[in-house]
């Protein structure tokens, strides 16, 4: 006998089963969308934050119990301000402030603008960065940018504050870097002698030997960090710049 409509009784069983698998999809929809995977752009945000939140939240504590008064001297940058002990009492000055944090680059400088330089109203801030820069892969070109919007946020917000680039030093750990190094101030101090209210502070060349090789005796064991004498070099230096 033959039956009428011969192949609706075949292919029930499939539509079936696609009704059934599209109700299982749209009941597990919402179970997926409360749990979105983090994109990289977040995760690389949020890693980036890491590293020197210590030392923000450090800052953000010896502000509350007493913020600096205005008008004084910044200090901001990386390891070599970080680590230079008793910064405060090294010059004749009324109110220095020490905002260093390790490991830092021009651009981070630049970044947490916020919290390191703008709360203070400075008169001066002296700059210290591109060390790690120059030792992650950046360039000098690199570094200038970042300095120059340093600058920019800086005199958007503070605009009759000075601002003094401390030339990168020649660490003996990085001599292979010495021609970026050289490359990097000069570029820095080119661009700060066209434009008033900034300026540039030559510790570079006090501390390279006669065959132009960074003074090791200036360094600690690790050969990056300054030690007393290099930062006594250092003192004698910046001195001049803050009368």
């Amino acid at each position: 006998m033959n039956l009428p409509f011969p192949n609706c009784l075949p292919s029930a069983p499939w539509r079936l089963a696609t009704v059934i698998w599209a109700l299982l999809a749209a009941l597990a929809l919402p179970a997926t969308a409360q749990t979105p995977t983090p994109t990289p752009l977040a995760a690389a945000h949020a890693a980036a934050e890491t590293p020197w939140q210590a030392s923000l939240d450090a800052f953000a504590a010896a502000d509350a119990a007493q913020l600096p008064p205005p008008g004084g001297v910044l200090f901001v940058g990386s390891s070599s301000i970080r680590l230079w002990n008793d910064l405060e009492e090294q010059f004749d000055a009324p109110v220095i402030v020490k905002r260093g944090f390790g490991g830092s680059r021009m651009s981070d400088c630049t970044r947490y603008l916020q919290r390191l330089v703008l709360p203070y109203k400075p008169r001066l801030v002296i700059v210290y960065a591109g060390d790690n820069d120059l030792a992650e892969g950046r360039s000098p070109q690199d570094i200038l940018r970042s300095f120059n919007e340093f600058v920019d946020g800086v005199r958007a917000e503070l605009p009759e504050t000075r601002i003094t680039f401390l030339s990168i030093k020649p660490s003996p750990l990085r001599a292979p870097l010495l021609g970026k190094i050289r490359e990097t101030n000069r570029l820095v101090a080119d661009f700060v002698a066209a434009r008033p209210g900034l300026g540039y502070i030559d510790v570079f060349s006090r501390m390279i030997d006669e065959n132009g090789m960074p003074r090791s005796e200036l360094f600690r064991d690790d050969a990056l960090h300054l030690n007393e004498a290099g930062y006594a070099v250092w003192r004698e230096v910046i001195a001049g710049y803050l009368r």
